[in-house]
């Protein structure tokens, strides 16, 4: 009768490690696939950005050695990602192509300019810096017009902004979520607990003494639970793609791995903390309020 009582009661603390870890691993692959919407909605919008085109069109009278250092100039400045040279025939033929039909046969001559086409990097998209960079391409006498899309810009700046705020709240709101539902599974493993650790707080067991061995193995499921929703993240990483290589999902190994990194020590933050503060509750608890 004693032995099958024990039995049952090892398999009801297993039972409860269990689904304190289960609880773990998904509110962590939850945060990890917010994570992964943050990181590609940045991807996403750093794309669009860097979509974003200058065209520096060149007088007809500018010398072909001041084209090229203006493109060598550009194509090594820290905000170039890459400048085009466009010649006024490539242009021409271009043009024809998407209208259809040779508009040089109606005007009999070329009115279209030499230009060099700059796409810039994702963080100097901004209306204040491509406005700044603009004026700079201006003042040298050998350009013509220096024209790029100002309401496109600045839509876009504004989105851009305006999403991340909302993701930076949701990220906030569910890491709050993920705190809770951690902190209830702890809380209700260590309730299942309570009169043992009174029973020890009677006998003389200091807090401390009382407190590290719920910490200790709280911390081990916590670990356990973030290698579980990191591997099945990678998984859902791997899955994803395979089907969908267009995402570009493995191209920053260095930011995944932070994302891992960062899901693995929330996972024992949360634990931590959160046993803490249970074990300390049932600590402060006078005997008759354990049955309540």
């Amino acid at each position: 009768m004693g032995k099958s009582f024990e039995q049952y009661q090892k398999q009801k603390l297993i039972s409860s490690y269990f689904s304190v870890m289960l609880s773990i691993a998904l509110v962590l692959f939850l945060l990890g696939i917010l994570g992964l919407l943050v990181i590609n909605t940045k991807k996403m919008a750093d794309h669009f950005k860097e979509q974003i085109t200058i065209s520096v069109f060149l007088k007809d009278e500018a010398k072909e050695s001041e084209v090229d250092q203006l493109q060598k100039t550009l194509l090594q400045a820290e905000h170039t990602k890459a400048a085009i040279y466009v010649s006024k025939e490539e242009a021409a033929k271009q043009h024809s192509e998407e209208i259809g039909e040779d508009f040089q046969d109606f005007l009999g001559y070329n009115p279209l300019k030499n230009s060099i086409d700059v796409q810039l990097k994702a963080a100097f998209v901004t209306p204040e810096q491509i406005e700044e960079i603009a004026q700079n391409l201006s003042a040298k006498t050998y350009v013509e017009e220096v024209s790029y899309d100002k309401p496109l810009v600045g839509l876009l700046s504004e989105n851009v902004k305006r999403i991340s705020f909302w993701i930076l709240v949701a990220s906030g709101v569910f890491t709050f979520i993920a705190f809770l539902l951690i902190n209830s599974s702890i809380r209700l493993s260590i309730y299942s607990k309570r009169f043992i650790i009174k029973t020890m707080q009677m006998v003389g067991a200091t807090k401390g003494f009382i407190r590290r061995p719920f910490i200790w193995t709280n911390v081990k499921l916590g670990m356990l639970g973030a290698l579980i929703a990191t591997a099945v993240l990678a998984v859902v990483l791997y899955y994803l793609d395979k089907n969908f290589p267009e995402l570009e999902l493995f191209e920053d190994i260095e930011i995944l791995a932070v994302l891992f990194g960062a899901i693995f020590i929330t996972g024992i933050l949360i634990s931590l903390v959160c046993t803490f503060f249970a074990t300390q509750r049932f600590l402060n608890l006078r005997t008759d309020e354990l049955y309540y």
